[in-house]
């Protein structure tokens, strides 16, 4: 470590200890690096009935083993440093995982011993700018995926439950993705993974059943576009759409095993002349063409549309309403390849009642068309009822 002219003079008579200056200035040297760091995070837990004899909700993303009790579902710790406004900016994300719902996010890398843990990494990324005309904006590193109307984070959502759109959507990626802002209304994205799947270092051209080639990757894309403030009240409405294309190491459900998968997503969330309301859609499709150890050829296709209505009734109180429609022809949650069709209606009462948390109370009702897809102790039904509390404390 170099010192100053005045530091040494001053160790030369005694003054000061050139170990102590040592000590202080790396102390510095760290509280200046950590200065930027924000660490935020939040505690997400639920209490869940599904009325009648051994009801599960196990048919959508993040609704395994919570039927009839009380749940601790995740605990997020976030660790940012965000690109300030810099030419070549630099920055950080790290955002961990502890509780059940980890296992569920599925992220264990390929070098982890045992299939689960309470344990995941959503996301760890470096976030880069490279100043090329209003700039490009990385990420690299382990990712939220790219498409989707809701978030892997619950509290963000509209409502508790996931929809099954989300189910059937890509989670995380390991890869690099480069965001372009072309001006205050458009906005793209492409970016390159290892796999559909959220493994963190996966490989396609490791798996068992079905290899690929070693340069096999996945590629994803979107663009969004946003009303400008002159639009009056639609002011801030939005429309995105995305694609992703890859590999997965598991079809939806896992059913018939490893193979090419596509995943296709449009939405939009559009502002109303009622103030407080806004109404959203999503429509997703996803195609897989699979392998299950010496069968292949199994294909098969998933599609799902959802409508949201959210209305800020007042200051503390809103309320929430999803409805949709999904039909899986192949592998599914509920385990068979039979046109399965299914309607859902979710209504949420959000109210906040304590500072810096989110309590909320939802109803849902899923119906399957053609069949009994909901699994119980005492056979398969055609309804699936659930009601729910849901209590997030953000730091």
């Amino acid at each position: 470590m170099k010192f100053n002219k005045w530091t040494l003079g001053l160790a030369a008579v005694g003054v000061v200890s050139l170990a102590s200056v040592a000590q202080a200035e790396e102390k510095n040297a760290i509280q200046t690096a950590l200065s930027a760091t924000t660490i935020s995070g939040y505690v997400d837990t639920s209490i869940q009935w599904n009325p009648g004899t051994g009801t599960d909700s196990s048919y959508y993303k993040f609704g395994q083993s919570k039927d009839d009790g009380f749940n601790l579902n995740v605990v997020q710790l976030s660790l940012a440093k965000p690109l300030d406004e810099g030419q070549w900016a630099a920055g950080y994300k790290v955002d961990l995982w502890f509780g059940p719902d980890a296992n569920v996010l599925g992220t264990t890398s390929t070098e982890a011993l045992g299939g689960s843990s309470d344990f995941a990494i959503r996301q760890a990324y470096v976030a880069l700018r490279v100043p090329v005309g209003n700039g490009i904006d990385c990420k690299v590193g382990v990712f939220d995926s790219i498409i989707g109307y809701e978030s892997v984070e619950a509290g963000n959502n509209p409502n508790f439950t996931r929809s099954y759109g989300h189910t059937m959507e890509p989670q995380t990626h390991t890869g690099v993705l480069a965001t372009y802002r072309f001006n205050d209304m458009f906005s793209a994205s492409a970016g390159i993974a290892n796999t559909v799947g959220a493994t963190i270092n996966d490989r396609a051209h490791w798996n068992t059943f079905n290899p690929k080639a070693e340069s096999y990757k996945t590629y994803m894309a979107s663009v969004a576009l946003t009303a400008p403030s002159d639009w009056g009240s639609f002011a801030g409405s939005t429309l995105y759409a995305g694609v992703v294309n890859g590999f997965s190491a598991s079809s939806l459900g896992g059913i018939d095993g490893p193979g090419n998968q596509t995943s296709w997503y449009v939405g939009a969330t559009v502002a109303t002349p009622v103030t407080g309301l806004k109404i959203g859609a999503a429509y997703d499709l996803l195609d897989y063409h699979s392998q299950s150890g010496s069968t292949s050829g199994l294909n098969g296709d998933a599609w799902a549309g959802s409508l949201y209505a959210s209305y800020q009734a007042t200051e503390k109180l809103s309320l929430h309403a999803r409805g949709e429609l999904a039909q899986i022809n192949g592998p599914s949650p509920f385990g068979s390849a039979d046109n399965i069709q299914v309607w859902a209606a979710t209504a949420t009462v959000q109210y906040a009642l304590w500072e810096n948390v989110i309590s909320r109370l939802e109803a849902r009702w899923d119906h399957s068309d053609e069949g009994r897809y909901f699994s119980s102790n005492t056979g398969s039904r055609v309804n699936s009822i659930l009601l729910a509390a849901n209590i997030i404390y953000k730091f």
